[in-house]
């Protein structure tokens, strides 16, 4: 594959992967409800798998955090060191991917 092929790919992986992280963060504004917070978890783990595929580790590794904790959570919701923990690695996972998009923009 020609390298411009695949850095198109990769740039329209990183407008679906902020748009992912987007709808994390509304998500988590309702974080006690099971079904936002499901629809995080399975958001991070369509990043951490996808991510790890156009070798954008950090976002793997940051998806998969997110993943990690959500899957810790019962069903009282979130306590409050969870939720700092998932919003740190939203914030890691929206500076990665701007990061990156910029790189592919030069």
């Amino acid at each position: 594959m020609v390298d411009h092929e695949l850095d198109e790919l990769k740039r329209e992986f990183l407008a679906e992967a902020e748009q992912k992280v987007r709808e994390m963060q509304t998500a988590l504004t309702s974080a006690n409800d099971p079904d936002s917070l499901q629809r995080v978890g399975y958001l991070a783990h369509q990043l951490k798998g996808s991510g790890g595929s156009y070798g954008y580790q950090r976002i793997s590794a940051d998806a998969a955090e997110i993943e990690k904790t959500v899957e810790g959570v019962d069903n009282g919701g979130l306590d409050a060191g969870a939720e700092k923990k998932i919003q740190q690695h939203v914030g890691n996972l929206r500076s990665e991917i701007e990061n990156r998009a910029r790189e592919l923009s030069a």
